[in-house]
């Protein structure tokens, strides 16, 4: 009940400032939680990494990595903040993020929007024990060398967290997504994982993609990741489709994430499943709103999951209700473990 007035409260201002409340909130304790929620059945291994359950929160939430003690405590399995650029910028003019409520989806322009990889460092050094904890990594929008920029986060971050993402699949800073070519991605994987090799701890490296690929260019996105020894791929980031929209914002520019993404991005993470023969690692991303969601895109190929923009409809206490009902699908099918489901369903969204 408190937390559906919160919520109600918060929906009547600005998005944004509603967002930075509910960060206010966390970090003044009015957000309670009790830690990770795991059981055998909900226990996943992710490229290296041992999750007490499947459930992460994406990137963009925690831009500043400025809550990360209490949203430790909300239930999930890992978390990921960023995305964090060599030098602070600003990002993208307000307003630049939109709810779009009638359709439970959100549309953000904010354009790597952060205080920069060193003040972002400082406080990752003062990270909770026992969160799994990745870094979202991005390139200044002036920069003149974008993949030095992927490489200078990670050798600044790089010792203070458990993996890292790159990200070529934002939206809303111009021509980043032409790092997914498959010229420019080699190029700026293998900045990356040069990077990497100076980290006195290797750590995992996430590539996140767009839902707005064709089939052609996801497959050669594919072999580059694989070629290049990406530890897996997150499918998917926002997308600049707009079909089947009601809200008044609809046309606004930027990323549209939530519901109205579902579809779109399970097919994705289906297809590169099939293209990798489910040998790469999938964690999907992308209008995951309840369990029945959150199960479809195990059942599409995905072995772990992220979501953001259902918490802003659904409050904190739906990261507990997902989980709860995720483990009971899995047993009512008679799964034993998560890992145990991973792609049962693809074909269904081929």
């Amino acid at each position: 009940m408190l937390e559906r007035l919160g919520l109600a409260a918060l929906h009547r201002l600005d998005p944004e400032r509603g967002h930075d409340l509910a960060l206010k909130a966390l970090r003044t304790g009015l957000v309670h939680g009790s830690g990770p929620i795991t059981s055998p059945r909900l226990r996943v291994r992710l490229a290296g990494l041992d999750l007490p359950n499947p459930l992460g929160l994406a990137a963009g939430f925690d831009k500043n990595a400025v809550a990360l003690a209490p949203l430790a405590r909300l239930g999930f399995g890992f978390l990921e903040v960023g995305a964090a650029t060599p030098r602070p910028q600003p990002g993208n003019p307000r307003p630049r993020l939109f709810r779009l409520t009638e359709d439970r989806g959100v549309i953000n322009r904010f354009g790597f929007n952060n205080d920069g990889a060193e003040a972002i460092g400082g406080r990752l050094r003062a990270r909770p024990a026992g969160v799994v904890l990745g870094l979202n990594l991005g390139a200044n929008k002036d920069s003149d060398d974008r993949a030095g920029d992927y490489a200078a986060v990670l050798t600044l971050c790089g010792a203070q967290v458990d993996f890292v993402t790159v990200n070529v699949s934002s939206p809303n800073t111009e021509k980043l997504r032409d790092l997914q070519g498959a010229a420019a991605l080699r190029s700026l994987l293998s900045r990356v994982m040069a990077a990497r090799a100076e980290l006195a701890r290797s750590v995992p490296v996430f590539l996140k993609i767009a839902p707005d690929l064709e089939h052609y260019a996801l497959a050669e996105l594919a072999v580059v990741a694989q070629e290049a020894g990406v530890d897996a791929i997150i499918a998917t980031n926002t997308t600049l489709a707009r079909e089947g929209l009601k809200s008044a914002f609809q046309d606004q520019a930027g990323g549209l994430s939530g519901r109205p993404l579902f579809e779109k991005s399970t097919r994705i993470l289906a297809q590169i499943s099939q293209t990798t023969d489910g040998k790469m690692p999938l964690i999907g991303v992308g209008g995951i709103e309840n369990a029945e969601t959150a199960y479809a895109k195990i059942r599409a190929g995905a072995s772990a999951l992220q979501l953001y923009s259902a918490l802003v409809f659904g409050g904190f206490g739906l990261v507990g209700e997902i989980l709860h009902g995720l483990e009971a699908r899995l047993a009512s099918d008679g799964f034993d473990t998560l890992q145990a489901a991973v792609g049962t369903g693809r074909d269904a969204w081929l």
